[in-house]
């Protein structure tokens, strides 16, 4: 008898890399001097997230056998994400993302090496087994072998009974062309993820901006109950199949430091009071809630605060 006992509530698969965010604000690439190193990749911020609000979450990734790695290791380790399954090499470095500094959604230049190299051996069946949520991106579907290992995962993890969720956060940057990346999130949409998009994500996805209920159809048609609509400071929209839409305000932040991050920071509030089997909207309102504290901080979420008891 195979041991399912639950006790993963968040297995994140994606890129784990060093993000360096402009220190110049409301600038793009160009006219940024200084950077400081962080932690980034979004799977990365939504695991480690989600262990700052208690939740027992995993990481899946690979990274170079370098000072970024152990940097990354050290960092995950830090918040207790468990790191079993983030595989080092040496064939190639940590990978990198220059990042600038804004309101909106930031600029951004990728040198992609060691991340995208995720093998489906990192995932076990018994690790999918002990899975509440098996959450990815777009960003690390853009490239093989993560693209097939995730998909591949994905839907072995679906069959077992783990909810899916992606964060569709598509730029045209990582991908080889617009029609692989369609049919790629066409066959993860099969698995009834949870989705999170964002107005950006889809004017770039789509190539022009298309009525939300569109959107919402887009994807219900291809398999997803569940679509959740961020908006920026006019809130969210989130639709339910045969269910109707939830639309919620902002919470109002009187100065943005960073956005970088404030939609994984959404993302893991609404998974973390998922998980908790709270009502939809209850979801919503945690997300956002994370989403304002995020923005009010550069970098990560501060380590100085206990992030649960402003959620509660």
């Amino acid at each position: 008898m195979k041991n399912n006992i639950k006790n993963i509530d968040i297995l994140c698969v994606g890129e784990a890399l060093i993000d360096f965010i402009g220190q110049q604000p409301d600038v793009l690439i160009n006219n940024t001097r200084d950077y400081h190193r962080y932690l980034g990749g979004s799977p990365t911020n939504v695991a480690m997230n989600s262990a700052r609000l208690g939740l027992n979450s995993s990481m899946v990734a690979t990274v170079g056998d370098d000072g970024f790695g152990e940097y990354i290791f050290n960092r995950f380790s830090q918040v207790g994400v468990n790191i079993d399954y983030i595989k080092k090499i040496k064939e190639k470095p940590t990978s990198v993302i220059f990042v600038s500094r804004s309101e909106n959604t930031p600029d951004f230049i990728p040198f992609r090496e060691a991340d995208y190299c995720i093998t489906e051996d990192q995932i076990t069946e018994e690790v999918l087994l002990k899975t509440k949520i098996f959450h990815t991106t777009c960003f690390a579907l853009s490239k093989n072998p993560a693209q097939k290992t995730i998909i591949n995962k994905a839907e072995e993890a679906f069959k077992l009974g783990c909810q899916i969720s992606i964060d569709i956060n598509y730029s045209e940057k990582l991908w080889n062309n617009k029609e692989e990346a369609v049919h790629i999130i066409k066959s993860y949409c099969k698995f009834n993820p949870l989705i999170k998009i964002s107005e950006d994500d889809m004017f770039r996805f789509f190539g022009k901006t298309l009525p939300h209920d569109e959107i919402f159809k887009f994807f219900h048609d291809e398999g997803a109950d569940k679509v959740c609509l961020t908006l920026g400071d006019k809130g969210v929209r989130f639709s339910q199949k045969e269910k109707g839409v939830i639309q919620l305000p902002a919470i109002k932040v009187e100065q943005v430091m960073d956005a970088t991050g404030a939609g994984d920071a959404f993302w893991s509030g609404f998974l973390f009071a998922y998980i908790k089997e709270k009502p939809m909207e209850e979801c919503l309102q945690v997300a956002l809630k994370l989403a304002a504290l995020k923005l009010q901080n550069v970098g990560r979420l501060p380590d100085n605060i206990n992030i649960l008891s402003k959620l509660l």
